[in-house]
């Protein structure tokens, strides 16, 4: 059998969710964790995809306007891997989000692909963001009489949302919380006044017709699957959020709600007011400023303005969420020791990871400089699909391996009807629609794939605690359960050593069998109790726990060694 030491086995019974002080103040409550999960929906999915979305749902030759239903569709996928992370970031509310979850259950080579790719992921969605904006501000070209300078105006605008980041979420929640309440209200007023004042052709948006094929829907509902990406995004700074057990799980379902509702609600104002061939045009088959045609046609020349005008405020908005969310992984991850540990430090007076901001500011000045735009969207959308597969398949090899790796005790978790279901429905219909996006879907998690592995074998391999990890505990579990048992004993034993003697005195051996499970309840008196255990055991589990201590010390020191405990717990252990 292997031996197992204490530096690979401790985590096993008793790691701690947080592998470094909290170092970021939490200051978020439930209604500051919906804003800004709201503020990184509520920009370039709903003032720019539209269109192109009608576009993808008649195949990419002629739009319909079915596309609201794409957007249900994939609003009801998010939904598993929302569940599944609400249940996690209660377990573990750290900043890193995603990352954190995959790291602690696959392990740092995993978790420094995943890491690296989801600040990609997040990094390229806030620069289509301030990319996209330029798409309304000729609006205010007119208005002013001046000619701007688009690339010098993304920049000013990237230099200004760097800088308010690094002076603190609380500033960020200000800016915010008056854009998306104001933006939310004018594009449901708009809607209603659509809804009261226009001729409306419901049957573009309905009949059977302006739909597509099933295919279609697959598709344009993974192409707008990165819209939601902003309803998990605040689980990126779980370190900084107030009572994260109550406000993790309600902030990210109400915000996926309310999220959901506004784009299906707008969506379908928007087909059956204004023909689906009057938002084509530009320079990749549909216009990328659709909500100001919207507009002008329900309300006039000055309604289009202000919703230009407010589209560029609001993807500024959404930019903003995204340096927040995204600066995160690589302070999570310099904190695991797989990036250098700079991208670590937290500024002295404002208190937040500045170094991590700044390089992501770089990071999104180089990608709106040099990076085609048109297949962000889609490649964002399709590593966003394959995160949120593996976050639900982390809730399942978690629960699976939880009794093996005790620190996994989530304050929340998915309500019993629904687990597993909802994760394996989350796995599945993420699969099918990576299969109808095609080969693109790919290329983000291909290169992630390359950039980790060089990453991680180059800097991440010799820093890190070599720990069994619960996914391999799981794998075990399937092909050799006993292993996963000596493993849970060993690491129990090791756990108890405080003092690193390499033998228990009677409390310790005590703690080491309440980590096991082996012990339930307490007390002054508890090694005079009988043991108790779960599960068919033999009839010796009536014995008292200090007969089983004596029974065990074989050269009668008052000690029991690694072997006298493994002894032990074999004559106490399930029946074979």
């Amino acid at each position: 059998m292997r031996s197992y030491g204490p530096k690979d086995l401790v985590g096993i019974v008793l790691t701690p969710i947080e592998a470094v002080s909290d170092t970021l103040e939490r200051k978020l409550g439930l209604f500051s964790v919906v804003i800004i999960s709201l503020s990184a929906m509520i920009g370039s999915g709903l003032f720019v995809l539209p269109a192109l979305a009608m576009l993808e749902m008649g195949g990419g030759s002629h739009p319909l306007g079915g596309v609201w239903l794409a957007y249900l569709v994939a609003a009801l996928l998010v939904l598993p891997g929302a569940i599944s992370k609400s249940e996690l970031s209660t377990a573990m509310p750290s900043s890193g989000g995603s990352y954190v979850y995959v790291e602690r259950t696959f392990g740092p080579y995993v978790g420094t692909i995943a890491g690296l790719g989801l600040w990609a992921n997040f990094m390229l969605k806030s620069a289509f963001a301030l990319i996209g904006f330029k798409a309304y501000l000729w609006v205010i070209e007119d208005i002013i009489g001046i000619d701007i300078d688009l690339e010098l105006a993304s920049m000013a605008l990237l230099v200004l949302i760097v800088g308010i980041n690094i002076m603190g979420v609380k500033r960020i929640k200000k800016i915010q919380t008056p854009i998306v309440m104001f933006s939310t209200l004018y594009l449901l007023s708009l809607c209603v006044y659509a809804v009261a004042t226009q001729e409306l052709d419901w049957s573009v948006a309905t009949s059977e017709d302006s739909f597509g094929n099933w295919s279609d829907i697959a598709s344009t509902s993974a192409f707008v699957f990165v819209s939601y990406a902003g309803v998990t995004k605040i689980a990126a700074v779980g370190g900084e959020i107030k009572d994260p057990a109550r406000n993790m799980p309600y902030g990210i379902l109400l915000s996926l709600l309310f999220g959901c509702i506004l784009y299906v609600s707008v969506t379908m104002v928007m087909t059956v007011t204004v023909a689906p061939t009057d938002y084509m045009g530009g320079d990749h088959g549909a216009r990328e400023d659709p909500i100001y045609i919207f507009a002008e046609a329900v309300g006039g020349e000055v309604v289009g303005v202000v919703a230009a005008i407010l589209a560029v405020v609001t993807m500024t908005s959404m930019a903003l969420a995204g340096i927040l969310a995204s600066s995160r992984f690589p302070f999570a991850m310099a904190r695991d020791k797989l990036l250098p540990q700079f991208l670590e430090n937290v500024h002295g007076k404002y208190g937040t990871p500045h170094w991590a901001i700044i390089g992501t500011g770089i990071s999104m000045a180089l990608a709106i400089t040099f990076l085609p735009v048109h297949d962000v969207a889609e490649l964002a959308s399709g590593f966003q699909i394959m995160i949120f597969m593996l976050i639900n398949a982390c809730v399942i090899i978690l629960r699976s391996s939880s009794e093996s790796h005790a620190w996994y005790h989530p304050d929340w978790k998915t309500p019993w009807p629904l687990y597993p279901l909802v994760q394996l429905f989350g796995i599945f219909g993420g699969g099918v629609l990576l299969y109808y996006m095609g080969t693109k879907s790919l290329v983000g998690a291909i290169a992630a794939i390359v950039l980790g592995t060089i990453l991680f074998r180059s800097y991440g391999i010799n820093r890190v605690v070599d720990e069994i990890t619960p996914w391999e505990t799981t794998k075990k579990m399937l092909t050799d359960p006993d292993e996963v048992e000596k493993r849970r004993i060993h690491a129990a034993f090791h756990a108890a050593d405080t003092e690193g003697t390499g033998k228990l005195n009677l409390d310790e051996f005590v703690s080491a069998f309440k980590a096991l499970g082996y012990i339930v309840g307490g007390g002054p008196n508890i090694p005079d109790e009988s043991i108790v255990v779960p599960g068919n055991r033999k009839s010796r589990r009536n014995r008292l726990i200090r007969d089983l201590f004596h029974w065990g010390d074989g050269d009668a020191d008052g000690l029991i060694d690694i072997e006298e405990f493994l002894a032990v717990a074999e004559e106490i252990g399930p029946e074979d």
